[in-house]
């Protein structure tokens, strides 16, 4: 558990940083399960499928998954098929092992779709799928695809977990909330490398933990081949929902149910006991699908249940993600030309938006209730159980705030800069002191907390620090070298979400920058040029 000062919190922020740590650490530490956690009646529920996919952890008699070496030389291979995808050097891990993707194209002007595999190194269905997809796009029965879409495969994105069968980096980082802050060279590298392709469709594919606290709270066990959530950050447009549920998710389910495998709405359990409440993904904006969201582009979560589990069923869990990621690209292709028309009114809507209406500093998912299907774990046989539901699909704003005109950064915040030029952010240098229309922010409760990872509560030396803040309005005077982030640009959904200070995902709250006067609100825009 997270360990936090005792001291009162007082304000209302605090109950969404209760719910934001305990979806942080759900189910972060997997244990390998020595045998299965449940008999042969649950066995029997998932019976291999018919199709067989060639990839070197799937070989027949295989008692581990496809290494690294395998990896790479398998992308090198497919990459040497004449036309071939062209072979990405991606970057490199913490450990220094390349970090690679295949590039699929028939050239400029079509809409790219970004595939991501095992960011969580103890979650390899999702790789071995993926490797697999590839395979299919280099003359297979997704080739035909690539005359509407480009396709990226990234198939490994966490090589030294993969390598080390544990779920952080080899820091233990979790990469998949590490796209905001951009603390490991995976989450770096898979930024630098969405700002060049820019996709407007990114999956991320995943393993959940089967058993977890589900038999001890409930006395039932995960039933779902597949859970799905697309983007539900604050600020996120409701076209952008609206898009994501009809042409990606509505198909996706047909496709599933069609191979008889089922499906729901990705959720956690939390590891507090006797705690029934089960949590949609939520809307801190960290993970991979809601940074691509607040690019106003489609993320896609994919997770099919595999985690505690060794190998059992992989051929179905690798399925699942086939099936799910072919639906995905059918999808891209079909509404290729709608998915660019989507983007373009999207970003001209939040460039449009600077300097009106309201931002949502912090949202909190919404309390509910519902029954989920999940199996007796004796006799496998469906069981509906009633839960505490707290849905993503509706979220609450928790602090808003009118949205400013940018944000000026201090000379000295060059960490909060290249931050956000490698996630595709405009950011100018000052030339010369310039009088400012601005807002400063106040501390006016704190609560200092260790930083919730993938190994649980992380001892980094630098701590979390969670504030509650006020604004007040002053005249600021900026001096030469000092940055001006307009709001007046695509992204500037992803800006607020890094600069206002009083959410846990905000780059005060995780040290980026030092102090709360290294950056200010700007209400009105300057007269500025760019150094």
């Amino acid at each position: 558990m997270i360990a936090i000062e005792a001291r009162p919190c007082r304000w209302l922020a605090c109950a969404a940083v209760a719910l934001w740590a305990a979806q942080a650490t759900s189910g972060a530490v997997h244990a390998a399960a020595a045998e299965l956690p449940y008999g042969d009646a649950v066995a029997a529920r998932f019976a291999e499928p018919a199709v067989r996919y060639d990839t070197p952890g799937l070989q027949p008699g295989r008692d581990r998954y496809t290494g690294n070496d395998e990896m790479r030389a398998a992308l090198r291979e497919l990459a040497a098929r004449p036309p071939g995808p062209r072979l990405l050097a991606v970057g490199r891990s913490a450990g220094g092992e390349s970090i690679e993707a295949l590039h699929y194209t028939r050239g400029p002007g079509r809409p790219a779709v970004l595939l991501v595999g095992q960011q969580h190194g103890d979650e390899p269905a999702g790789s071995e799928a993926l490797l697999a997809v590839a395979r299919l796009l280099s003359g297979g029965e997704l080739t035909p695809l690539l005359e509407q879409i480009d396709v990226i495969v990234l198939p490994r994105a966490n090589p030294d977990g993969a390598a080390l069968g544990v779920r952080g980096d080899r820091r233990g980082l979790d990469v998949n909330r590490d796209h905001l802050l951009l603390r490991s060279p995976e989450a770096r590298a898979q930024a630098l490398l969405m700002r060049a392709v820019r996709p407007l469709v990114v999956v991320d594919a995943h393993e959940y933990a089967v058993a977890g606290g589900y038999r001890d709270k409930f006395n039932a066990l995960q039933r779902h081949d597949l859970l799905f959530q697309y983007a539900t950050a604050g600020n996120l447009p409701a076209e952008l929902t609206r898009a994501s549920e009809a042409w990606f998710r509505q198909p996706l389910l047909q496709a599933l149910a069609r191979e008889d495998l089922t499906a729901d709405w990705f959720h956690a359990n939390p590891d507090t006991p006797g705690d029934r409440r089960l949590s949609m993904g939520g809307p801190q904006p960290d993970t991979l699908r809601n940074v691509q969201g607040l690019k106003n582009a489609v993320g896609i979560l994919l997770e099919t249940r595999g985690v505690g589990i060794g190998r059992a069923h992989l051929g179905r869990r690798v399925h699942s993600h086939v099936v799910a990621v072919k639906s995905i690209l059918r999808s891209a292709a079909e509404h290729a030309g709608a998915l660019q028309a989507l983007q373009r009114q999207l970003d001209a809507q939040v460039a449009g938006s600077a300097c009106r209406g309201d931002i949502v500093v912090l949202a909190g998912l919404t309390p509910t209730r519902r029954d989920i299907l999940m199996l007796d774990p004796v006799t496998g046989a469906d069981k509906s159980v009633a839960v505490h539901w707290n849905t993503a699909l509706e979220l609450r704003p928790l602090i808003q705030r009118p949205r400013p005109c940018g944000y000026w950064l201090a000379a000295e915040a060059d960490e909060a800069v290249w931050r956000l030029q490698a996630l595709g952010v405009t950011v100018q240098r000052l030339a010369t002191a310039t009088e400012l229309q601005a807002e400063t922010w106040r501390e006016i409760a704190r609560m200092d907390t260790v930083r919730p990872d993938a190994r649980g509560a992380v001892d980094d030396g630098l701590g979390l620090r969670l504030v509650q803040a006020a604004t007040d309005a002053v005249p600021l005077t900026a001096p030469a070298g000092s940055w001006w982030v307009p709001l007046d640009q695509p992204l500037a959904n992803l800006v607020t979400a890094a600069l206002e200070p009083d959410s846990p995902g905000s780059w005060y709250a995780n040290r980026v920058l030092p102090t709360l006067a290294s950056a200010a609100r700007v209400m009105a825009k300057p007269e500025t040029t760019q150094k």
